[in-house]
């Protein structure tokens, strides 16, 4: 179905005795994340989704331009994770990891540690890139207290960073717009911006103090899709090198292929000590996360006592068919080349926004790989709770596009099936984003 104006959407929703009785129920029991219930209006009620598309339960289609938050690798219901699903249900659903193990789990941790730049040989699953955050943080400090450095406390972050929402990742993360009210229960960051010389200079203050520096390499997501150079995660990884701390590289966003090569690190030609995965490695079709680790850290929680254990688990640890799937994914990300092909839907994009977007309408055009983003001009779009936001998503579904703009920030991250009709239709809703 061709996107509606405004006004024919809303009527098509009011008419749908079945799409309201679905919002009205929403409305009455369900909590949504990052959400302001007293300012958005109703969410729009998908029935199913196929490839970029979703279908609502109105009838209307809307282009995923934003991958369902940076989830949805090869499109949604792809074929081949839903035969690796299906398969893995009947055989092993799921069982817990303490203790045990399972054909996927071990293939998905081979496969990942073989591809993964570097020496990491160890993964240790857990459910979201939050969680996958939090357990390379625990790591990294409890591995400074096993080589006696206890002291070893302080992480150096990004100005703007997410790296998720428990209260470790919350503590390295920027606390504006999402986390200043925890403020207190959070441990000690030095931010910095994305500048050699700006780390070399806070690692040099923190002295004895440092544990590491925690990045996402070449694209800071949720901080206004923030891009920086190879450069600088080289310069990264050189000082923490030089200091024995540990880089710890976030690539939940960034991992298989947003950027171009299957890892953001790649680029760089550098290996980070823990990699912390999530978002794509099903493919967007289950949730799971891991954190691969390198040997050297994992010996340091060898010993005969076992208080010298990793404590640290989920119950759906290694779910097997979320390994299953993964393990599907990865095959398609090798056969087809999904680096390539988002490097190559990203370039599409960035040329037609070139051509069409007016002078002084935008600022900062900007691409790394599948990922292209500009800046509003209009003031009123500024800062990442402007009210402005709401309703430019409410204008981009009416263009028959799901985009997410952050603050003035206004951005497409596709899955790699998008079609040349839908990359069109993704243009032109940013392009009136723009003009609106």
């Amino acid at each position: 179905m061709d996107s509606l104006n405004s006004n024919a959407a809303k009527d098509l929703v009011a008419s749908d005795p079945i799409a309201q009785d679905l919002i009205a129920r929403d409305r009455a029991s369900v909590w949504h994340p990052f959400t302001q219930a007293g300012l958005e209006r109703d969410p729009i009620a998908v029935a199913s989704a196929r490839g970029a598309t979703l279908v609502l339960e109105d009838g209307r289609e809307i282009i995923d331009a934003v991958s369902s938050w940076w989830t949805s690798l090869h499109g949604h219901g792809e074929p081949a994770l839903v035969e690796a699903m299906v398969r893995q249900a009947q055989t092993l659903d799921h069982v817990m990891f303490a203790g045990t193990t399972h054909r996927p789990a071990v293939e998905l941790a081979e496969r990942l540690t073989a591809l993964a730049p570097g020496d990491l040989s160890r993964a240790f699953y857990s459910d979201n890139g939050s969680t996958a955050v939090e357990v390379a943080l625990k790591i990294a400090l409890q591995a400074h207290q096993r080589t006696g450095h206890p002291e070893r406390t302080v992480f150096v972050a990004l100005e703007g960073s997410y790296h998720g929402d428990t209260f470790g990742a919350m503590a390295v993360g920027d606390p504006d717009p999402f986390f200043a009210p925890f403020q207190q229960f959070l441990f000690e960051v030095r931010r910095v911006p994305a500048d050699a010389g700006a780390l070399e200079a806070a690692l040099e203050d923190l002295g004895p103090r440092a544990a590491g520096v925690i990045m996402e390499p070449l694209v800071q997501g949720a901080a206004g899709m923030w891009m920086h150079g190879a450069d600088f995660v080289r310069a990264a990884r050189e000082s923490t090198s030089r200091r024995g701390l540990y880089l710890l590289a976030d690539e939940v966003m960034t991992g298989f292929g947003r950027t171009g090569s299957l890892f953001a690190c790649e680029q760089a030609g550098v290996a980070p000590d823990l990699l912390c995965l999530a978002k794509g490695l099903t493919g967007g079709m289950t949730p799971m996360s891991v954190t691969l680790a390198t040997e050297e850290l994992f010996d340091l929680f060898l010993s005969n006592e076992r208080a010298h254990a990793f404590f640290h688990g989920h119950s759906f640890t290694a779910h097997a068919i979320g390994c299953a799937v993964a393990l599907a994914s990865l095959d398609l990300v090798i056969e087809r080349n999904v680096p390539r092909v988002l490097d190559e839907v990203g370039a599409r994009i960035e040329e037609r926004l070139l051509a069409e977007l007016r002078t002084g309408r935008y600022l900062k055009l900007r691409r790394t790989g599948g990922i292209v983003a500009f800046d509003l001009a209009d003031p009123k779009s500024q800062g990442y709770l402007a009210d402005r936001t709401l309703e430019l998503r409410r204008l981009a579904i009416d263009h028959g596009v799901l985009l997410r703009p952050l603050g003035s920030t206004v951005y497409a991250m596709p899955p790699a099936c998008l079609a040349d009709a839908e990359l069109s239709k993704v243009v032109d809703a940013m392009v009136q984003l723009s003009e609106s």
